[in-house]
């Protein structure tokens, strides 16, 4: 499995060697993170909408 890292900000999961949030643009991402869920129709979703989610992909439910 490649290693991910969750975005501080918004809790979008990316790829190790990626430097910059896609979602927020944020530079903050940290290594430590547990918990992910995968939202795929995010404007259907009932998690999605309690995470305040609005784009698909892979989240951290708790960003370090």
């Amino acid at each position: 499995m490649a290693k991910t890292k969750a975005c501080r900000n918004c809790h979008f999961v990316v790829l190790n060697n990626v430097s910059q949030c896609p979602a927020c643009k944020m530079h903050d991402l940290s290594e430590d993170f547990s918990g992910l869920i995968i939202i795929l129709d995010p404007e259907n979703s009932e998690i999605a909408q309690k995470l305040n989610v609005s784009r698909a992909g892979q989240y951290a439910l708790k960003v370090r």
